[in-house]
């Protein structure tokens, strides 16, 4: 996961991993204090138009969402994680295994086993 993060930088598309784990752990979340708190955290950092690590999802998600985090349930990013996790599916992981970044990691496996 963390040599993909890596290379989701070199592309500049890292809000998207980053995006997805928040959601991750927002799910997790028991206390509504607190679910209150990190939806709207989360909106702020990456859902709302102009938001710092904005992702890219269609309008009526963004909009949906923006509706969702007034009383937020632990569901309430799941359509957006979607389309993020789609994205990256299709686009940015394919590029990974292309790349140089994991090319490294392959032979540094590799090399580590033929040690072991």
């Amino acid at each position: 996961m963390a040599t993909f993060h890596t290379y989701l930088k070199t592309e500049y598309s890292d809000e998207n991993i980053e995006f997805w784990l928040r959601c991750e752990e927002y799910k997790k979340i028991k206390s509504s204090n607190r679910m209150n708190s990190k939806a709207k955290k989360i909106y702020e950092q990456y859902i709302q138009t102009k938001a710092p690590r904005e992702i890219n999802i269609d309008h009526h998600t963004r909009e949906t969402i923006k509706i969702n985090v007034m009383a937020p349930t632990p569901i309430c990013f799941d359509e957006a994680q979607k389309i993020v996790y789609k994205l990256m599916e299709r686009d940015s992981y394919p590029r990974f295994l292309r790349s140089d970044i994991y090319r490294s990691l392959l032979d540094s496996t590799t090399t580590d086993c033929q040690r072991g």
